[in-house]
């Protein structure tokens, strides 16, 4: 089956690292055809690609020699698309890997969309463990499993479960296994997650164990840059990027950073608070490939030119007993801040959730209807995703492109206020 011209397009600029504007001038055509073959199938400037264009386009691919990208100090342990059965760390992955999981979640966007229903998880059942709280995440596994057509079955607390009984986590893991045939798990202990993979030969995904990692969120922050860096004619190699908030207890933010070290010459701005900075081993990964790691306590500074702006909330429920020096109300990421201090095209993220309350210090509502808020666009991007995870894991990624079958149900075209002007930027 050919894909769509989207995902050809996309699958394009990711493999031959290539900008928008490059790529019109490789193919030889104009930027604002390029844009509208871009688009989702339902958009009113959606236009079709020449065959001959494709054709082209297939022409470069097979005769591009694979690139060699220079990789962090670590090694790859382990490679999802390779067959591992678990997901529990962004160390799993390198360049191409990501690519390839990235590949799959542009094919399986019309379906995130609504616009697209596919099926190759009929008959399949998803745990989802989570032993904190949680609302976006488990939600997001749970829809992405759903819309592949598989079920979902959630449990939440650990007060609930029969852990608190005193059963451990091998006998949960193990007795789990035979009801279901994959497992999200959520769990406040650093490295319990693994505990729960060992157990088992079905698939686990780490959902977020305590302050280690969070690698799906990861994933989707890093698809989510691509896109919005492809809009405005960039690539995530060489830019500027701050990195803002609780970076000693935010998984997110240890996992987004591993992914950030398969990159090349990026400028990155860690601002955190006094006591809350970036783990040492991190910055030692970071400061290779030509990275240039700039380290400050003041908004301000950190801000100025960036291209990205990756705010983060304080993770009070995991501080020991930390006392928070500095941390002034200037530290909050609000309207007047990027104004001041930011470029037109600074791109603003956070993991979520955001503490919204005026004296919390976090990213501020006032920029809610800023189009560089891309925070709504980047939990959309969480289902297509970890729509291709679950594919993966599965071993039906190459069954995706003959399940697509269209939608019947009425949706609405755009999800949020904010989402119309974006219409014509995808």
């Amino acid at each position: 089956m050919t894909l769509p011209q989207q995902t050809l397009l996309r699958d394009a600029m990711r493999s031959l690292n290539l900008t928008r504007d490059a790529l019109c001038e490789r193919l030889g055509v104009s930027r604002r055809a390029l844009d509208s073959w871009l688009l989702p199938d339902d958009s009113n400037e959606q236009r079709s690609m020449p065959t001959v264009v494709a054709r082209f386009i297939g022409e470069i691919m097979a005769a591009q020699q694979p690139t060699k990208y220079t990789h962090s100090v670590y090694q790859p342990t382990s490679n999802i698309v390779a067959g591992s059965p678990h997901l529990l760390s962004v160390s799993q992955f390198d360049r191409e890997s990501v690519q390839a999981l990235f590949r799959l979640a542009d094919l399986l966007q019309p379906v995130a969309r609504r616009q697209k229903v596919c099926r190759v998880l009929e008959g399949a059942v998803l745990a989802n463990l989570f032993f904190e709280a949680s609302t976006r995440t488990r939600i997001s596994f749970g829809a992405a499993f759903c819309r592949l057509g598989g079920a979902v079955c959630d449990t939440t607390g650990f007060t609930f479960s029969s852990m608190a009984k005193g059963e451990s986590i091998h006998d949960t893991s193990r007795v789990i296994s035979g009801y279901v045939d994959a497992m999200v798990v959520r769990h406040p202990e650093q490295g319990a997650v693994a505990e729960f993979a060992s157990a088992t030969h079905i698939p686990v995904i780490n959902g977020g164990d305590g302050p280690g990692e969070h690698p799906t969120q990861a994933l989707l922050d890093l698809y989510t840059l691509e896109r919005e860096f492809s809009r405005q004619g960039k690539l995530i190699d060489g830019c500027h990027i701050a990195i803002v908030g609780d970076l000693k207890h935010g998984r997110a933010v240890h996992s987004l950073v591993k992914l950030l070290c398969l990159y090349q010459r990026l400028t990155i701005s860690l601002v955190a608070p006094a006591g809350l900075e970036l783990p040492s081993e991190l910055m030692d990964q970071l400061s290779h490939n030509g990275n240039q790691l700039r380290c400050s306590q003041h908004l301000a500074q950190g801000l100025a030119g960036a291209d990205l702006i990756y705010a983060t909330r304080v993770q009070k429920e995991r501080m020991g007993g930390e006392v928070l020096e500095g941390y002034s109300p200037d530290f909050q990421i609000n309207l007047a801040a990027v104004q001041n201090w930011c470029k037109p095209d600074t791109v603003i993220m956070h993991p979520l959730p955001r503490d919204s309350r005026p004296d919390a210090h976090d990213l501020a509502t006032d920029l809610n209807l800023d189009p560089r808020l891309a925070i709504f666009r980047q939990t959309d991007n969480g289902i297509p995703v970890r729509m291709a995870i679950f594919a993966q894991l599965l071993g039906v990624d190459q069954q995706v492109p003959h399940a697509l079958r269209d939608c019947n149900w009425r949706h609405p075209p755009h999800l949020g206020p904010e989402d119309a002007a974006f219409d014509v930027l995808e």
